[in-house]
């Protein structure tokens, strides 16, 4: 299975248009299985933001496209037109993949939360698909992202949620929020972040980007896209920051 991982289009005044129809052709010629979104679609949560952001994921042609929201999208009620615009699916089945979203965002908040009733229902579910490859979608990041500042921001529930996600052997974890792309490996839980696909605002790693992951039976490849750019293998994403001539 192929999975494209996007990030933090923020669309608004941080969106360029250009970057993204670039990522969006390169994305349709990887014919992925799925894409997923996470999070930070729009830059305050406004209604014609979402349109534009609807919009422009409309133009993936991918029959899967898995979305969960950022804290941008929560800003100015926008938590009600995030789930007017796009599925509100928590569960997603596809192949031998359980595509398992969690919702990190709170009206008006920056920082992250899951709360005891979603850890309990995530280990649930993650124990009910055991037989399946299970990806954990979520926004905000479990683990701090070098590069990005003092952390002020992070899911501050973070000890639960991770207790829970090594415990009942989740597969992978697929985030963004920092515009920054990483990858932690914890108790071999690997915590993958997408930097931002179309925001012009980047910390440590001056492109924009988007993550490719495939899934198989006994592996997990990952690698990092630069929009109009290169494959980058996350060794040198972690070796050093990479970035553009000024």
């Amino acid at each position: 299975m192929l999975i494209a991982h996007i990030s933090d289009l923020h669309c608004g005044h941080e969106f360029q248009p250009s970057v993204f129809g670039q990522a969006a052709q390169e994305i349709n010629s990887l014919d992925p299985d799925v894409v997923v979104v996470t999070g930070d679609l729009t830059d305050n949560g406004l209604l014609g933001q979402y349109r534009e952001a609807k919009k422009r994921l409309d133009g993936l042609r991918c029959k899967n496209i898995v979305v969960t929201s950022g804290n941008h999208d929560y800003r100015s009620t926008g938590y009600l037109l995030f789930k007017q615009a796009f599925s509100s699916r928590k569960i997603v089945r596809i192949g031998n993949t359980a595509f398992i979203v969690v919702g990190t965002a709170r009206p008006e908040r920056d920082e992250g939360e899951i709360g005891h009733r979603q850890v309990v229902w995530l280990q649930r579910n993650l124990r009910r698909h055991k037989r399946e490859c299970r990806v954990v979608i979520m926004h905000h990041h479990l683990v701090q992202v070098p590069d990005t500042g003092p952390d002020t921001i992070p899911i501050i529930d973070a000890g639960d949620a991770l207790r829970a996600l090594i415990g009942s052997k989740a597969n992978i974890i697929l985030g963004g929020h920092r515009h920054r792309p990483w990858m932690w490996n914890v108790q071999n839980l690997p915590i993958l972040h997408a930097g931002s696909v179309s925001s012009e605002r980047l910390r440590g790693f001056f492109n924009n980007s988007y993550n490719i992951v495939e899934v198989s039976k006994d592996e997990l490849k990952v690698r990092l896209k630069v929009v109009g750019g290169r494959s980058i293998s996350f060794r040198e994403v972690l070796g050093k920051p990479i970035g553009v001539r000024i």
